[in-house]
């Protein structure tokens, strides 16, 4: 399994805190959950989980039925078509489907590609869109298009893969009374991009959650071993890094308690280390105050 980069787990996680907030979309004639997910840059477990819908009732959606969506802006690339360049050639080269890129750049199937248009595609794992292709590309955040509208939104940064930065200041002593995911040997707190603290536990001992909530991202990031992502009431979002191995996955519901996965080793320390991070809107919240219910 490839694992994908710190500069992707950066993109995730601001793309995640948004997530408390929430729109309406009305479904039109046509329209599916996964299109909609789709052209909303979420994951469609999200929006299944946050409507309370299985994937049965995907299947039953109507016409002018209601569905809310998180409320964050997907990361895209911007592309520039060259000469002679169909929809089918791009979906092919970024391994995706033409009706996918249909739906994030809000085209109908009959739109023809022009010389020099620039269109969204995916980011690939590595953050640059350009790695394959060697086609000019900048990363945007761009809100959702109105069904047939051209555009490309901010420029927000220049796609280059720069590394975490782990400025650690080490805590002198643990207090015994913070309830932790993991038994805390030793605790650090990082600074820079990511917040959080480093947590130094037994090699595969359990992952415990410490906040009831729905877990909203799963999977490995260079650097962090496997990472679970949990939503949970207040607006907060619990980031557990670290795991050798996940027991849980997207869109399951959490608790107090429940194991999320094993404590690897870091290979940077050689220790057992665990990355956990709490935010709360856009904001970095200190792990020991976080709610733990």
């Amino acid at each position: 399994m490839k694992q994908k980069s710190p500069l992707l787990f950066i993109m995730l996680l601001a793309a995640a805190l948004p997530l408390c907030a929430e729109t309406i979309h009305v479904i039109q004639k046509g329209e599916t959950v996964y299109s909609v997910a789709r052209s909303y840059g979420v994951n469609p477990t999200v929006v299944l989980t946050l409507n309370g819908m299985t994937e049965s009732d995907a299947k039953k959606i109507r016409a002018g039925q209601r569905l809310k969506i998180p409320a964050s802006p997907a990361s895209y690339g911007e592309y520039r078509v060259s000469k002679n360049e169909t929809f089918y050639s791009i979906s092919r080269r970024y391994n995706i489907s033409v009706e996918e890129l249909l739906d994030m750049n809000g085209f109908s199937p009959a739109y023809v590609l022009k010389e020099g248009e620039k269109i969204r595609i995916p980011l690939t794992e590595t953050g640059d869109p350009s790695a394959e292709t060697g086609v000019p590309v900048v990363q945007t955040a761009v809100p959702p298009r109105e069904s047939g509208t051209p555009g490309t939104g901010p420029l927000v940064n220049s796609g280059q893969n720069a590394p975490v930065s782990e400025q650690v200041r080490v805590s002198t002593s643990l207090d015994g009374g913070v309830r932790w995911p993991v038994g805390a040997k030793e605790l650090s707190y990082m600074t820079g991009k990511l917040q959080g603290v480093m947590i130094t536990g037994n090699r595969h001992e359990p992952v415990r959650c410490l906040a009831r909530g729905t877990v909203v991202s799963t999977g490995p990031y260079r650097g962090f071993g496997r990472v679970a992502i949990v939503q949970a009431s207040g607006g907060y979002l619990y980031v557990y890094g670290g795991c050798e191995t996940l027991s849980v996955k997207e869109g399951d519901r959490v608790e107090p308690g429940t194991e999320l996965g094993k404590l690897g080793v870091d290979p940077k320390s050689e220790k057992p280390r665990l990355f956990f991070l709490v935010y709360r809107g856009n904001n970095p919240v200190d792990p020991a105050k976080a709610p733990r219910n």
